[in-house]
């Protein structure tokens, strides 16, 4: 007799291939990837090569060192991304306002000059908007209807954005202290006066939205599913901070009394110290965890699919005192386990998640994947070098599980591989049975033939690119994030590899 599953969420992610690109490297006329032409062109890339998921990095508007993993809101949206070329046909923008932008850099985002060109036509898209805002509301729909579905979080997040520029882009802890949190300022008469650059934040919010609806919809018109990511921590300087302090760990002067980060690990010898506030899991716990399930259900309006991140720290988190220089000081405080998740599974029980379960996973992290039932992660550049044993090696993936050949956090494949040693490079050839001369498509095909259920792989593999297109360096503040493709290199991949992809998929069940 067959055992019963007695998991948390029983639903599982259907086989099938999918790509790790975030929209920022997608190629525009804008300087940054956008939600516009080129997106939808991917999208019929992902199509016509038998992919069925895209998996993309939060969507979030990012702060200083324009990580996608540290962002100014939990709920809000990239106003970079927005799609100015589309602007431009609801006449919020003209040839004149959007000029500066085509300047921009093609081959990679430079988002210092973003701030500088981007934000100077987004104001005016707004301007233009209070004039006359029908050819818009007939496209996207309506402004004031967007806010007032979306007032729990939008108002507090544009007032957070308003303030913040108003005091010279200061972290909000260097505001004056009436301002500190958002109790103590949404009575303040600068709040009047600063009504119209908060409605125009909402504005940008709107206008967000309204194209990834429309981008979303687009890819399920063509079979795609969306798997988006969340990072476990949220950004100290964020409104999710500033509007509820109660639901993380600070001090009676707001102040964090501890951050969050890893200890020493593959990617770190001195550990990665993320910076970000821990959470009070004890005051969640007594609001039955609201403000988590209030944000996952505003980002699975966002996906079809949740990559949890660093889900380890469901169960454990590592602690750093507030203040310390790098992650080896440091314990590890239990977090909330299955308890959270029976809050998530009551209000979203048909949720699709997966688990990023990388790093040092004990048994209790173990016990609560079991228990939860989630797809964990195998990485197939940590397969080789040493035993048999070794999970990430294909002959021990399992079904339940996405196989990837790296992530944004990885080097290349191409570059991976070219700094190996000689004993690791010889087992990778050994137990694939290949010379290694095109050692990004021998791994794709490996992810293709795993048992796992879902195989993702990075746009920048199927490029066949070197160590100068990572995405990003683990525990490094600068630097990253700023790869793009460009349309030449994407209509050479689609014009000589859909046909082997979609091949690969009818061979494999994907």
């Amino acid at each position: 007799m067959p055992q019963q599953d007695s998991s948390l969420f029983k639903n599982t992610i259907p086989r099938g291939a999918g790509v790790l690109l975030h929209p920022t490297s997608l190629p525009s006329t804008q300087g940054i990837g956008t939600l516009g032409k080129e997106a939808k062109a991917f999208i019929d890339f992902l199509s016509e090569s038998g992919f069925r998921y895209w998996q993309v990095c939060p969507l979030g508007a990012t702060g200083y060192g324009d990580s996608p993993y540290q962002c100014f809101s939990a709920f809000a949206g990239n106003p970079y991304l927005i799609d100015t070329e589309e602007l431009l046909a609801l006449k919020l923008l003209s040839e004149k306002d959007s000029a500066p932008l085509h300047e921009l850099p093609p081959e990679h985002a430079d988002f210092g000059k973003l701030y500088h060109t981007l934000w100077p036509a987004l104001i005016q898209s707004y301007e233009n908007f209070k004039k006359d805002s029908s050819a818009t509301e007939k496209a996207y729909g309506s402004f004031n209807a967007f806010k007032t579905t979306e007032q729990a979080w939008l108002y507090p997040y544009s007032c957070f954005r308003a303030i913040k520029r108003h005091f010279g882009d200061k972290p909000y802890r260097e505001w004056p202290k009436e301002y500190r949190t958002f109790s103590q300022a949404k009575n303040a008469s600068l709040l009047t006066e600063l009504e119209d650059t908060i409605n125009a934040h909402q504005f940008y919010q709107y206008l967000f939205f309204a194209q990834w609806k429309a981008l979303k919809e687009y890819a399920h018109s063509k079979g795609i599913s969306i798997i988006g990511d969340i990072p476990i921590f949220v950004s100290e300087d964020s409104a999710d901070v500033w509007t509820h302090p109660e639901i993380f760990s600070l001090d009676q002067n707001g102040i964090p009394t501890h951050q969050a980060g890893v200890p020493p690990d593959y990617f770190s010898e001195d550990g990665q110290l993320w910076g970000n506030p821990l959470y009070n899991w004890d005051e969640l716990k007594s609001q039955n965890y609201a403000w988590w399930v209030d944000r996952l259900k505003a980002n699975f309006n966002l996906y079809d699919i949740i990559r949890l991140d660093h889900f380890r720290g469901f169960d454990s988190y590592w602690a750093v005192p507030f203040g310390s220089k790098t992650a080896r000081e440091g314990e590890w405080l239990p977090g909330p386990g299955l308890d959270l998740f029976n809050a998530i599974h009551k209000s979203i029980p048909q949720a699709l998640f997966i688990a990023e379960d990388l790093g040092d996973i004990t048994p209790s992290v173990r016990t609560l994947m079991k228990k939860t039932g989630l797809p964990g992660m195998a990485i197939l550049q940590f397969a080789f070098g040493s035993g048999p044993e070794n999970s990430y090696l294909p002959h021990n993936h399992i079904h339940n599980q996405v196989v990837y050949p790296g992530t944004h956090d990885n080097d290349t494949t191409l570059g991976w591989y070219h700094s190996l040693d000689q004993d690791t490079g010889d087992h990778v050839r050994r137990y694939l049975r290949i010379n290694g001369e095109t050692i990004t498509w021998d791994f794709i095909r490996t992810c293709y033939e795993s048992t796992a259920n879902l195989a993702v792989i990075p746009l920048q593999d199927l490029l066949s690119l070197g160590s100068e297109a990572r995405m990003n360096y683990p525990g490094s503040a600068d630097g990253n994030w700023t790869w793009r493709y460009t349309q030449s290199e994407f209509e050479a991949l689609r014009s000589t590899s859909s046909g082997y992809l979609k091949e690969l998929s009818v061979l494999h069940g994907r």
